[in-house]
């Protein structure tokens, strides 16, 4: 870049290349992990970031948004990765979540204002079990009011935090691979639930909490996997965000991913599938 000599690091650095997972802890936004991510890597290879440069500088995007309130695997796409981004976004992901029975939030989640109590007591695990085939394979959705999605280019959320009215969006099919209640302790119950592109686990919670007779809120959320990238083995903690623990790491990782000419056999024994397989 103009004339500036970089070193040894700042080398090594603008040639990675690929996708990697790191661990999106619990209060941060999606994109404040990614710009954390990305000053610490600026600042490793010494490059002097002024203004808005930095963007120019390193290409780096993640693969689908965890709340701020979500904890668990982000997807990060580095150099040529960011292009492979797109077919993170429809892979299937793995969550554990925390469900609380009778309350009911604007937001759906625990950081929103309570907006409805109702008793709970007469649940019982068996009608948890029963009520969640329900949820399971292709159903429809209704998204939540505060969420990512964009109206008239803006956020629902940003909206609905400044007043504004703001309708639900139509439900929309998405796809559950599978739900199952790994603990009931009334009001409190844990589900594991993989699912499709486009899902909202918190618009789940709630859709439980209804069917019930009840209402539900969705008290933490763990995304455990997300494509081929699972938190034990893949996601980087922060102490991890080094250069050099990125390239071992995208090394690892490409093995992963199929598409690649070094993995003919993957190609041959799925020939109409996208990039990411779902088990």
């Amino acid at each position: 870049a103009g004339g500036v000599v970089l070193g040894k690091s700042a080398d090594k650095l603008f040639s990675l290349s690929g996708l990697f997972a790191v661990y999106k802890p619990k209060g941060p936004t999606s994109a404040g992990v990614l710009n954390l991510l990305k000053e610490r890597l600026l600042a490793e290879a010494g490059v002097q970031t002024n203004g808005n440069k930095r963007n120019q500088v390193l290409k780096i995007g993640h693969g689908g948004t965890l709340d701020s309130a979500a904890a668990g695997v982000l997807v990060v796409g580095i150099g040529k990765g960011t292009k492979m981004l797109r077919t993170m976004l429809a892979g299937s992901k793995k969550y554990t979540a925390i469900g609380l029975l009778g309350k009911a939030t604007d937001t759906l989640d625990a950081t929103g204002k309570v907006t409805e109590e109702k008793p709970y007591d007469q649940i019982t695990k068996g009608d948890l079990e029963n009520v969640l085939q329900k949820f399971t394979g292709d159903i429809m959705q209704v998204p939540p009011l505060y969420s990512a999605l964009k109206k008239d280019g803006e956020r629902l959320s940003t909206l609905m935090k400044r007043g504004e009215a703001v309708e639900a969006k139509p439900a929309r099919p998405v796809r559950v691979y599978s739900l199952s209640l790994q603990q009931f302790q009334p009001p409190l119950f844990t589900l594991d639930v993989e699912c499709g592109g486009g899902f909202y686990v918190r618009s789940l919670v709630s859709d439980i909490g209804k069917e019930l007779s009840t209402c539900a809120t969705m008290q933490e959320l763990t995304r455990t996997k997300h494509g081929p990238f699972t938190l034990e083995e893949h996601a980087l903690y922060e102490d991890k965000w080094t250069i050099d623990e990125i390239a071992r790491s995208l090394e690892h990782c490409t093995s992963l991913l199929p598409g690649e000419p070094s993995h003919k056999k993957l190609k041959t024994e799925h020939p109409g599938e996208t990039a990411v397989s779902c088990e």
